[in-house]
């Protein structure tokens, strides 16, 4: 009886992994090529290819093709209205504490839906702040999500499942697949964070909340809407710049003001 004959490239030993892998590791610098050059110099008689090197190395993953990247884009635009993006970034405190800070951000409007600051981060506390965010079945269809281990937890998922959201988790190291979450924090970091200094994490939720409620939802205008506020603004008369008259309000001790037309 013939054998069948098997397909593909003969998977190499573990040890040629580790090999592979402890050059990458001590010269982070190296390609592929670089890699195989060295194993050959060092008359390794079955140095993998470039390719099979490549496999093993998680900074040199193949950046996603086209049509993936276009299939990404066309969900998030097609259902923008019905999806959250959610994320966590880092400050620091005055005293170099680290402190994290949840953002949930709707899609369809660009309107921080909810934030929350903790110097602890773990999956009650997140599951917490969701509900939070959303109360009386306020909620999205989607949520879009990266690896973390609290948003892959089998409790937060679990309560993802019981609300009725479906889970969109990322690739690895794809921070573009949750652009409008990324997109929040670099605001904040640029409009806020770069310009003051939280003292602590009760003053960094004080900050958060003067730019969040009193200036980014209701008065920043949005290029992705349009140029509209997340919350819709009210509906002025027409007027010519030379009639208009406004009434300042400052926000954050000054460091940004919100206007009303006044008659």
């Amino acid at each position: 009886m013939l054998k069948k004959s098997k397909r593909g490239r003969p998977a190499i030993s573990r040890e040629t992994i580790q090999l592979i892998k402890k050059l990458h590791k001590e010269n982070r610098l190296l390609s592929p090529e670089k890699i195989r050059e060295q194993l050959i110099l060092m008359n390794v008689t079955d140095a993998p290819a470039p390719n099979t090197i490549a496999k093993y190395l998680p900074s040199t993953r193949k950046p996603p093709s086209e049509k993936q990247v276009q299939s990404w884009r066309t969900f998030l635009k097609n259902h923008a209205p019905h999806t959250w993006g959610i994320d966590f970034f880092t400050v620091p405190t005055l005293t170099f504490k680290i402190i994290y800070v949840l953002v949930i951000i709707n899609h369809g409007t660009r309107k921080v839906e909810h934030f929350a600051v903790t110097s602890n981060t773990n999956v009650f506390w997140l599951k917490q702040q969701f509900r939070n965010a959303t109360p009386y079945d306020q909620k999205p269809k989607y949520l879009v999500h990266d690896n973390d281990s609290v948003f892959v937890s089998k409790a937060f998922q679990a309560l993802l499942r019981s609300s009725g959201i479906k889970s969109k988790r990322t690739s690895y190291k794809s921070p573009w697949q949750n652009p409008y979450a990324e997109r929040v924090i670099g605001t904040l970091r640029q409009e806020l964070l770069n310009h003051i200094i939280p003292l602590n994490e009760r003053h960094l939720h004080y900050l958060m909340s003067e730019y969040v409620h009193k200036y980014y939802n209701p008065h920043r205008t949005h290029q992705g809407i349009d140029g509209r506020t997340p919350i819709p603004s009210p509906a002025y008369k027409p007027t010519t710049a030379a009639e208009t008259k406004l009434k300042s309000t400052p926000v954050l001790g000054r460091l940004y003001h919100t206007y009303k037309k006044v008659a």
